[in-house]
């Protein structure tokens, strides 16, 4: 029997008797035994968390920032290490995982820079009468223990997307990593350790979801963090009460072609942005919306580029395509792509299925209310459908419970801009795919997408509180002037 991994709590590795296996989704074979948290653990897990406040709360910022930089330094020290455990763990093509962890890095950089420069503010209140004396200022201030809940498909840098701002803004947090690959956040929770972060800084408590919601209720934790899907994360808000929470969910991403595009660039990203690890990223290029006059060039195009990318093994270096995190992904994804054609759909490349390898699948004629369409794949496939005019385009990518981010391709400025004002998304990419991320800046959706907005900065601002101080400022009497 396969020794089970500990979990982190208050500094210490814990183990017991109850376990849950990590799986390989590309072999099917056991990579690991993970310990798993007694609700008695639960509690202590809680517990540390919420004592180590104000120990976290009171670390200046020079010693914030010593910490977070430590981490990144150790992240790229053993960064072959948390790459080959992604593909392990979550079946990521090892280039992707590769630059997953150059991704946490930076997400880690740029969270010991903002730790040295949350700002604050001077506010005049003299702009009543009678309140001539009178001056504020505001800062910033920890909210308080964190919950984060992540998903599977980026197991290291959304995790580091909650972490690395609860540090940078002063608060402790406890990670509940996704069931299927809690060994990157472990990882994660060792190179805290010895980056010198207190105890209970960083709690990582794999368990049962019964167990997570009894944390994500308890009255502890001033702020839940949750990534994943929209049924989920809605439901959690739902028994949050008064508790802040952030929610980064779902999306069926959008991308609009105009005549006037560089198609070949457009073919080149909407491949890359739909297939890549397997259409397994929220903002997965999922539905193509290409202008009639240019619908079957483009399409011929993307095709050219689809067919190009190698699915198999994640090991390998030159594989784009791997596996779905598991068997039942694979065949709901299959699901999907036969109810789409037996309602009329056409599939123009791919569609079939090996074990839990989706081939990358480009459908055609597809219908707005078919679940390839309206629902998130989550899987790697891509719809194409042809209009006529932008504003059509823009109503059937709105089309949707989903709005995170959406792409359009186009040389027209004013076009971007009628985009930019219409699209109901988070973001608004021109000349670029939604799958397009960069880890400082604001991210998040409206509709089901989400509730906030991550990026460091932003994370921060959900993280704190703001606090005004008063100041009622006297005149000085007149005093006698100093003879020269």
């Amino acid at each position: 029997m396969q020794e089970s991994r500990p979990f982190l709590v208050h500094g210490q590795w814990k183990s017991g008797e109850r376990s849950a296996p990590v799986v390989d989704p590309f072999t099917g074979k056991l990579v690991a035994q993970v310990t798993q948290a007694t609700e008695a653990e639960v509690d202590e897990a809680i517990a540390s968390t919420y004592s180590a406040t104000a120990t976290i709360g009171q670390l200046p910022g020079h010693a914030r920032y010593n910490i977070l930089q430590q981490v990144a330094a150790l992240l790229y020290r053993r960064r072959d290490e948390c790459a080959q455990t992604i593909t392990a763990e979550a079946g990521k093509p090892i280039t992707d995982a590769k630059r997953e962890v150059s991704r946490a890095i930076q997400t880690f950089t740029v969270a010991a820079e903002e730790a040295r420069r949350i700002p604050g503010e001077v506010v005049p209140l003299d702009w009543t009468p009678g309140f001539d004396t009178h001056l504020g200022m505001l800062r910033r201030f920890p909210i308080g223990p964190i919950l984060g809940i992540t998903p599977f498909n980026f197991p290291l840098n959304l995790v580091a997307h909650k972490v690395a701002p609860a540090l940078a803004a002063g608060n402790p947090i406890l990670i509940k990593p996704a069931p299927q690959t809690p060994l990157t956040a472990l990882l994660l929770g060792e190179i805290a350790l010895e980056a010198g972060l207190p105890p209970g800084g960083l709690n990582v408590v794999p368990c049962e979801n019964a167990l997570a919601e009894r944390m994500v209720v308890d009255p502890r934790f001033k702020l839940l963090s949750f990534t994943g899907s929209a049924s989920v994360g809605w439901m959690l808000k739902a028994k949050c009460g008064k508790k802040k929470v952030t929610l980064e969910l779902g999306g069926n991403a959008g991308v609009v072609i105009e005549p006037d595009a560089d198609l070949e660039l457009a073919a080149q990203r909407c491949a890359a942005g739909g297939f890549g690890y397997a259409g397994q990223t929220c903002i997965s290029v999922q539905r193509v919306f290409v202008h009639h006059a240019i619908a079957d060039v483009f399409t011929t195009k993307l095709l050219m580029h689809v067919a190009r990318l190698k699915m198999g093994d994640p090991v390998e270096e030159t594989t784009s395509i791997g596996p779905l995190i598991d068997l039942a992904a694979a065949q709901r994804v299959e699901g999907w792509i036969a109810e789409a054609v037996a309602e009329g759909a056409r599939v123009l490349l791919g569609g079939k299925r090996k074990g839990s390898l989706v081939e990358a699948t480009v459908l055609s004629n597809v219908k707005p209310d078919m679940k390839v369409s309206c629902k998130e794949v989550f899987g790697p496939v891509v719809t194409i459908t042809p209009y006529r005019q932008l504003s059509e385009a823009v109503a059937l990518l709105n089309q949707s419970d989903y709005g995170l981010q959406a792409g359009l391709f186009t040389q027209d400025i004013n076009k971007i801009f009628y985009a930019f004002r219409h699209l109901e998304v988070g973001a608004v990419l021109a000349n670029e795919i939604p799958t397009f991320r960069a880890d400082h800046m604001p991210y998040g959706g409206v509709k089901d997408s989400g509730l906030g907005r991550e990026g460091v900065r932003a994370a921060i601002e959900d993280m704190t509180e703001p606090r005004m101080l008063i100041l009622n400022l006297k005149d000085l009497p007149n005093l006698p002037e100093k003879s020269v």
